[in-house]
């Protein structure tokens, strides 16, 4: 049988709110039957903190020192907490709901869209596992977060390595198509992490900072040796062409669509409106 045929694209590294416009026209292009389901990678320039649609910027950032910093700023159309974009491989998958074989929960989408980055892992040499809370109190943290920072625990069907969670993703539905996003880590900073964050003292940040170290870890600490982004890209198309059972084959947008993602930074994603929103 013919595998279904995707495209793929690597945008390399672009703005915040670049990449997020790009997510939101790939959405809508999806919606309107306009083209076939991607796989997208890319990267960030500047380094940025992206912060989940309900989260409250001015309340759980230090938007000071993101700006003290030169880093970018942006609230995604996503879920979950922030992330701070800089060495890592982000990726993201527009698909329609009605595709054959996706389930129609959010959490089994995760563990169908999320088993090419599994087997991305293992190209790696890294014994990568989905992670699944099993306890009462360990699925009430996923409702009631400690932290705003993503990496600071893994929740259902998030690739975890030797117990720590070594990628994190989110999930929107709209107008009847899936986006899923997700940063894989090559290296974490944990200082210029925890800097761009509110904490009610310097104790706290400093307890949550060590915590950090037991609960997440980036490629290349576990490697033991230094994986370029180009090894990593390599490593997850081929994860996720066999995890999807696809072939992958590159999709270039045109005049039109480029305008269009660059309309949609500009009005949107750039403006204080949306970042600010809460």
């Amino acid at each position: 049988m013919a595998k279904e045929k995707w495209g793929f694209i690597d945008s390399g590294n672009c703005s915040a709110a670049y990449n997020m416009a790009m997510d939101e026209a790939l959405l809508n292009w999806q919606s309107n039957g306009e083209i076939p389901p991607i796989i997208r990678f890319y990267g960030w320039k500047p380094a940025t903190l992206s912060i989940g649609y309900f989260q409250k910027a001015e309340a759980e950032i230090d938007l000071a020192e993101v700006k003290r910093q030169g880093l970018g700023f942006v609230r995604r159309p996503t879920g979950g907490r922030a992330v701070l974009h800089e060495h890592e491989l982000t990726y993201s998958v527009i698909l329609p709901e009605s595709y054959p074989g996706m389930p129609n929960t959010v959490t089994e989408a995760y563990r169908v869209i999320s088993e090419g980055i599994l087997i991305g892992f293992r190209n790696l040499g890294l014994d990568a596992y989905f992670s699944v809370p099993e306890t009462e109190q360990e699925k009430a943290l996923l409702k009631s977060p400690k932290s705003s920072v993503c990496f600071d625990a893994p929740s259902w069907y998030e690739l975890v390595v030797e117990g720590r969670k070594v990628a994190g993703s989110a999930q929107t539905r709209q107008k009847g198509v899936i986006l899923q996003h997700g940063a894989i880590l090559l290296e974490l900073d944990e200082d210029k992490l925890f800097s761009v964050f509110k904490f009610s003292d310097e104790r706290k940040k400093e307890k949550m900072k060590n915590n950090l170290k037991n609960k997440a870890v980036a490629i290349n600490d576990l490697a033991g040796r230094k994986i370029s982004i180009l090894e990593a890209k390599q490593a997850f198309e081929k994860g996720f062409a066999e995890g999807l059972s696809i072939e992958l084959e590159p999709f270039e947008l045109n005049g039109q669509q480029l305008q269009e993602v660059k309309d949609i930074a500009k009005n949107k994603y750039e403006s204080d409106d949306w970042n600010f929103l809460r």
